[in-house]
């Protein structure tokens, strides 16, 4: 840790006095920002998933002694609520940091509220690159595997076939601008020779199915990258099914394979998209996916979303922070998350970059199909990370100096 960064983080621990304060307390809080209503799909099970790891967190003994216990607040979605929503939770409630929000823009507006406090924030499931990258901070970490390694993961499975003109559609916001540049540059760092032929910026969760798909048809692409999900990516698997637009076509999806999204499509799922997602349903006795998935169905009832496994992570994640810090001030606790390994996650131990913030969580890719009616990933692997990163250089080169 630079001497910038250490007088940075002395002026944090100085200022974040209800952190600080966090001890003389019964539990040990942590502030959890989400969009519940607006996105219950993922929400809701990322609050179950939560739940579930605070349930044995606390049976083994909780944090420093005490229970960890998560404040959960609804922001609507919206980054200036966030933002107020957080002060209260550090100012008011006492909670020593803060995490959630699945929306790029509202963890966006979060991170650059930490930097500006002094407050730590654990960005559970926003996948703008920028978040760690160009708008990174020494407070703000990240758990979810970035857009630019599941997009690097798509292009690598792209640059083998035919497919030269492609088309994209991506909600235009964030992350899905972030999505798409990191799959352009990566599959044209593979493949020269490609070339994108038309790009859709749909409005989130304001889609015009139609219009997009004929504009789409009117380019004849080879193949496509879809980065919608939700509703948006619902209206685009009928109307694209129903006009024809994927047959014949390699289409790759970014977040298509997640529960959340491919399940409510039922039989007309797409089959032979080559996608991210989480195959829960694939994994073998023994494994510590299958102790996770498990547990969860006994605890809840249901069976697992991905929001699930990002909200045990998150849990986990926390607790061990707190644990190797030792204390709960957000200068140790920052220094804790830096080069924190957590041990006993669903894919085994799991670690933060320094060098970025960014978790060693990596990406579930796979082909979708439909069986017994529900759409499923098939003849999927889980891979790393780390060979589709940027370049330790390169990454510091982006990230402001610190």
């Amino acid at each position: 840790m630079n001497l910038i960064r250490r007088t940075v983080l002395g002026m944090a621990a100085a200022a974040a006095l209800a952190p600080a304060a966090a001890l003389a307390q019964d539990t040990i809080k942590v502030g959890e920002i989400n969009h519940y209503k607006r996105m219950a799909a993922f929400a809701e099970p990322y609050k179950k998933g939560i739940e579930l790891a605070l349930s044995q967190i606390n049976g083994d003994g909780g944090v420093l002694g005490k229970d960890l216990e998560f404040v959960f607040r609804d922001d609507q979605g919206d980054p200036a609520e966030a933002v107020k929503i957080a002060e209260e939770l550090m100012t008011r409630e006492g909670a020593v940091m803060f995490t959630g929000t699945i929306l790029s823009h509202v963890g966006l507006a979060l991170s650059s509220f930490a930097a500006e406090k002094g407050y730590l924030y654990l960005a559970s499931e926003p996948l703008a690159d920028s978040l760690v990258w160009g708008s990174g901070n020494p407070y703000t970490f990240r758990l979810r595997a970035s857009t630019w390694v599941q997009a690097a993961m798509l292009a690598e499975e792209a640059a083998k076939t035919d497919a030269v003109k492609y088309a994209t559609i991506a909600p235009n916001y964030a992350y899905g601008q972030d999505a798409v540049a990191a799959f352009k540059e990566n599959l044209t760092r593979l493949k020269p020779e490609v070339e994108f032929v038309a790009e859709q910026w749909p409005a989130l969760f304001n889609i015009d199915a139609g219009a997009e798909v004929q504009a789409i048809e009117r380019a004849k692409p080879d193949a496509i990258y879809n980065v919608t999900f939700g509703t948006d990516l619902a209206k685009l698997v009928r109307e694209g099914g129903d006009r024809g637009l994927f047959d014949g076509r390699s289409v790759y999806g970014l977040l298509t394979g997640e529960p959340e999204y491919l399940e409510p499509l039922g039989d007309e799922a797409p089959e032979g998209w080559y996608v991210t997602g989480f195959p829960w349903y694939g994994f073998e006795d023994g494994t510590p996916g299958k102790t996770f998935v498990d547990a969860y169905v006994e605890a809840t009832g249901e069976t697992p979303k991905i929001g699930s496994l990002v909200g045990y992570m998150t849990a986990q994640s926390i607790a061990a922070a707190i644990n190797k810090a030792g204390a709960t001030d957000t200068a140790s606790l920052v220094a804790a998350f830096e080069d924190l390994k957590v041990e006993g996650t669903p894919i085994g131990e799991l670690s933060y970059r320094a060098i970025d913030n960014q978790s060693t969580l990596g990406a579930w890719v796979g082909t979708t199909a439909v069986e017994d009616g529900k759409g499923v990933m098939v003849d999927w692997e889980y891979k790393d990370p780390a060979p589709y990163m940027p370049s330790d250089e390169d990454i510091k080169a982006m990230r402001p100096a610190e």
